[in-house]
């Protein structure tokens, strides 16, 4: 069976080797195989959610964004609108996942509706009729879900109740899945990093990991679990200053041998005008996570996210901005991004879905962009020594490949 494996993972490297880097090759992507770490940022122009398929083939869904905001607010629903964003990402997720038939693993970085699905009374209703079908509760009605975490379970309080239907619709959701298919229910617990797990062949890949860096204001110290809470307290704390939705973000980093990558929800980086300081959640969190190979821009790169001290600290060799709006990404935060002042070297920038009128007020800096549209795949070798970014046609389910970009080398 080893030789087979070795087999198969030299041909998928040898079918990635022969596409061409240039675009529109039109070719079949390689399927996944063991020992091959694959991170799949899905693209269906409502909002984020990404597919991983780790080496021994567990898998994590982390969101499943479904926004109900029109056009030209957001951008155009890919690959069209006759299936909702929740049943294009569980269609995506069954052809990448093969046989398996469920997801081992979902986070909900935060409760808003382009990570987690908005909320309206005329939605579909979920087969038992407890609950409305968006976003993450329809994945699930599409393709079973072991184990959930999120920021809030069970009380769902911090920083103060949480209750709107689309959290209400959620929970209710929670309750039905456990109470009729087992489903497991988690809170993110910053500095562990046994929550997201190897389900399968878990001592065939000792160099794998998921460290959960941040929720909730709660920040991994980079020592042992150790976390420390980087909000104060809030009791006494004005309205005005108490910690919004965005801040309270999960974060984790992933690491594969050499191989580096983070991710943080919509957490920001620049803090309002007369906030206080602590607003600003990426400077601790960039303290515990440290240079990585790939950085998926915090907010889809909104004006708020990426500050000096962040890039300067993650140093990423690919940036991916998952975008579904014109105000991204800010134009401050692209030259950021494109900044050798903030850490040197080269730097590739991927985005899942730049808008005409975000190319209209920015302007030629998007054309050093690798790509602006499309599905965008990152593909680790056995190992993690060495990577790919492949871009995925977007406007069909043949998930025709674009162009691929590497090897990189990772540090």
């Amino acid at each position: 069976m080893r030789g087979r494996t070795v087999v198969i993972i030299s041909i998928c490297l040898i079918s990635l080797a022969r596409l061409s880097p240039a675009a529109d090759t039109n070719a079949t992507l390689p399927p996944w195989s063991p020992g091959l770490l694959d991170i799949h940022h899905i693209n269906t122009g409502k909002g984020d959610a990404a597919l991983f398929i780790f080496p021994d083939g567990t898998s994590l869904l982390v969101d499943a964004g479904s926004t109900l905001r029109p056009p030209p607010r957001v951008t155009s629903q890919r690959p069209d609108s006759s299936r909702t964003p929740g049943e294009w990402i569980a269609r995506y997720a069954r052809k990448m996942l093969g046989p398996a038939k469920s997801i081992d693993h979902a986070i909900l970085t935060h409760f808003h509706g382009d990570h987690m699905g908005d909320f309206s009374a005329q939605l579909k209703d979920s087969a038992s009729g407890i609950y409305k079908l968006t976003g993450i509760t329809e994945v699930a009605e599409h393709i079973p879900i072991a184990h959930l975490m999120d920021r809030g379970w069970p009380d769902y309080n911090y920083p103060a109740p949480l209750s709107n239907p689309m959290v209400d619709n959620y929970r209710a959701f929670l309750k039905a899945r456990i109470e009729s298919s087992g489903m497991r229910v988690s809170r993110f617990k910053p500095g562990r990093n046994d929550q997201v797990a190897l389900a399968h062949e878990p001592r065939k890949y000792p160099n794998f990991e998921i460290r959960n860096i941040a929720a909730n204001g709660e920040i991994w110290t980079g020592l042992a679990s150790n976390t420390r809470q980087h909000f104060p307290s809030l009791e006494g704390l004005p309205q005005e200053n108490r910690p919004q939705e965005n801040m309270c973000s999960i974060a984790f980093r992933l690491s594969y041998g050499k191989f580096d990558y983070f991710t943080g929800g919509d957490m920001p980086g620049l803090p309002a005008e007369g906030s206080p300081a602590w607003h600003d959640v990426e400077t601790p969190v960039a303290k515990a996570v440290g240079p990585v190979e790939i950085h998926v821009l915090n907010h889809h790169g909104f004006h708020d996210s990426a500050n000096a001290f962040f890039l300067s600290t993650l140093r990423p060799r690919v940036h991916i901005l998952s975008i579904y709006a014109p105000s991204h990404p800010g134009m401050r935060v692209l030259n950021r991004l494109l900044s050798t002042r903030l850490y040197p070297g080269p730097r590739d920038i991927f985005a899942t879905n730049i808008m005409d009128a975000a190319k209209v007020v920015i302007g030629e800096q998007l054309e050093r962009l690798k790509s602006g549209q499309g599905h965008i795949l990152v593909r680790v070798d056995p190992g993690g020594g060495s990577y790919r970014v492949i871009v995925l046609d977007d406007s069909a389910e043949s998930y025709a490949v674009k162009s691929v970009h590497g090897p990189y080398e990772s540090n």
